[in-house]
């Protein structure tokens, strides 16, 4: 009886590879779409920054609340573009937290904005859903989330297509040695 042969895994060079961009480049959250991603997170990081700093400085005691609420929106905003222009696992882990904060705060504050107006005596950034912005704040973390899904997708196609070694060196038999 002939000893069994262990299989080896098809090199990189044998595999299909997805059509377009290698996938080490398919992976970076800061490439591609991703990039006009960031681009909007920073206009929104300075319109958001300008905005609650103005308010803030000029008439806090009127809403302070809402202010205050301006300036974490920008806040998350300036981290959200850091964490999708470092294009790493740790960039990626900063803006999942982030898109997923912004998201539960704008329909948080949006809610609470629209069942108790009083509460909001002046607008914030994710009050009336964004309403104030074109509703791009409720718009943006679903694309975020969306895109930092796409590239952790691709991320495990890229992972897949890598070449692994053998577990069993190809010199070493199963079974009992041969006489």
């Amino acid at each position: 009886m002939a000893d069994p042969q262990p299989t080896e895994r098809p090199g990189p060079a044998e595999r299909p590879q997805p059509a377009g961009r290698p996938p080490a480049d398919r992976t970076r959250t800061n490439s591609g779409p991703g990039r006009l991603l960031i681009a909007v997170y920073l206009l929104f990081a300075i319109a958001a920054t300008s905005r609650a700093g103005l308010q803030i400085a000029t008439r806090f005691e009127a809403a302070p609340m809402a202010y205050l609420l301006s300036a974490l929106a920008a806040a998350v905003y300036i981290v959200a573009a850091v964490g999708l222009g470092r294009a790493g696992r740790t960039g990626r882990l900063i803006a999942l937290a982030c898109c997923t904060v912004e998201l539960v705060g704008v329909v948080g504050v949006g809610a609470v904005s629209r069942a108790r107006p009083e509460l909001f005596p002046d607008e914030t950034v994710w009050s009336g859903f964004g309403s104030g912005y074109g509703y791009i704040p409720l718009v943006l973390p679903v694309l975020g989330l969306l895109w930092l899904w796409r590239t952790r997708h691709d991320l495990d196609l890229a992972a897949a297509s890598r070449s692994r070694p053998s577990r069993v060196a190809p010199d070493q038999s199963f079974g009992p040695p041969a006489t």
